[in-house]
């Protein structure tokens, strides 16, 4: 048995530390593995579809990879799409076959084709795609029980205190209780539940998963809280999942609290990266009203917004003085190298990295991307680009990235206020 009720968190490098020698111990292949077809019945293309900012398959893929429990995190998936956002968000991809895609295809058939194509793997944990308060220490706890405990398989519930009956005929008017006595009806604190699982996480043996089972063998189960046992699967699900997702949801290793300056790029990010000419030679700039709503909601949070025009990418002065009175952010041109000028900038407003958020869009961006505490970057980028940025935005530069990265620091900051409250 195992609970997550009573949990005693140590400093970073202790954990650290811990997983370090937890994994050394065992030398056996763990996997996570991320179930996500493309036909979802319920809410079309749903895994990726954003929740609380972020694509719901992005909650879990960051649980996993921050726990720092795995071998190998895959993404299982038939559609290119999923793809492509589940390598965005650091999975790799084990593209299912046409077999183990159908509607009537089980999780435990596509389970046992990944296991078949990845021989070297040992212990398999599927993740559920639509549990996205799922946490780090979660998953820590529940390879622990496998790789010191010698269980098994592990996998997740929650206690429910539910009155269940059942029909004695189907269509019948008529009904049994199944767990409980009508005439000695228990108050809650006097009956402790039962244990009914909330489809997070699945953890066998490589040896079960081939037999056709996910439960087996030496077994037990890892309790989540209740409000951590989200699972989201029609449309009605979704608003009740995302306030739920702002108050217990993960949001990774930053801290959104510190951001008190937001950087972007104005040629890439702001803009589409494009020159527009008039037929009498004028130069013109496009720019998306969603973006300025976004840097207006940004200024209101206290949160100051620079525009950056860089030597290789110049804007025109006229271009930067209408900005400056559109968006009411000042527009630095860079001279120098792009970090040197911006470590000067924030120096001279006594700021560090971890309080800025960065989005950019070309490989001059690399360094600022990794050093700030948030950072972003549009669609479509170049592949080194990508992996240095934290968010990957869904949207294209010019059609309201600089939005939906904005959006994605003020819940990420919503987020941290209700964590802080509930630990408090």
């Amino acid at each position: 048995m195992a609970t997550s009720r009573k949990h005693t968190v140590p400093t970073e490098d202790c954990k650290s530390n811990s997983n370090k020698r937890l994994r050394l111990e065992d030398k056996r292949h763990i996997a996570a593995v991320i179930l996500a077809r493309g036909g979802s019945k319920g809410i079309p293309l749903k895994n990726i579809k954003l929740l609380a900012g972020v694509p719901l398959i992005g909650w879990v893929i960051r649980a996993a990879i921050d726990s720092e429990m795995f071998d190998s995190i895959w993404v299982s998936t038939d559609h290119d799409e999923i793809e492509r956002v589940a390598k965005n968000w650091g999975a790799q991809i084990h593209r299912r076959s046409p077999e183990v895609s159908k509607d009537t295809s089980t999780s435990l058939e596509t389970l046992q084709e990944f296991s078949r194509l990845n021989p070297d793997v040992d212990i398999i944990c599927n993740i559920q795609a639509t549990s996205p308060c799922l946490h780090p220490h979660h998953l820590k706890q529940a390879v622990e029980m496998m790789t010191k405990q010698g269980y098994e398989s592990v996998f997740s519930v929650v206690r429910r205190h539910h009155f269940r009956w059942q029909e004695e005929k189907k269509g019948a008017k008529s009904t049994r209780a199944l767990n409980l006595d009508p005439s000695k009806r228990p108050r809650r604190q006097d009956w402790d539940g039962e244990l009914c699982e909330n489809g997070s996480f699945y953890f066998a043996t490589k040896e079960l998963v081939n037999q056709g089972l996910l439960q087996g063998g030496k077994t037990t189960y890892f309790e989540m809280l209740p409000e951590y046992s989200v699972d989201i699967d029609v449309d009605i699900d979704w608003p009740v999942a995302e306030q739920r997702v702002l108050r217990f949801g993960y949001f990774g290793k930053d801290n959104p609290e510190l951001v008190r300056l937001l950087l972007c790029n104005l040629s890439g990010c702001l803009t589409d990266g494009q020159i527009y000419l008039s037929a009498a030679g004028e130069e013109m700039l496009s720019i998306n009203t969603r973006d300025l709503t976004g840097i207006r909601m940004l200024q209101e949070e206290g949160v100051e917004v620079i525009l950056i025009s860089s030597s290789d990418n110049p804007v025109p002065d006229v271009f930067a003085e209408k900005l400056k009175q559109k968006t009411g952010c000042e527009v630095r041109h860079l001279k120098e190298e792009k970090q040197v000028e911006l470590e000067r900038l924030l120096k001279e407003k006594e700021l560090v990295w971890k309080e800025v958020a960065y989005i950019g869009n070309d490989v001059p961006d690399v360094d600022c991307l990794n050093l700030a505490g948030l950072s972003a970057v549009p669609l479509d980028v170049p592949m080194v680009v990508l992996n240095a940025a934290k968010y990957p935005c869904q949207r294209a530069a010019g059609h309201g990235a600089l939005r939906e990265f904005i959006e994605h620091i003020l819940l990420m900051k919503k987020g941290a206020m209700f964590q802080r409250a509930k630990d408090q």
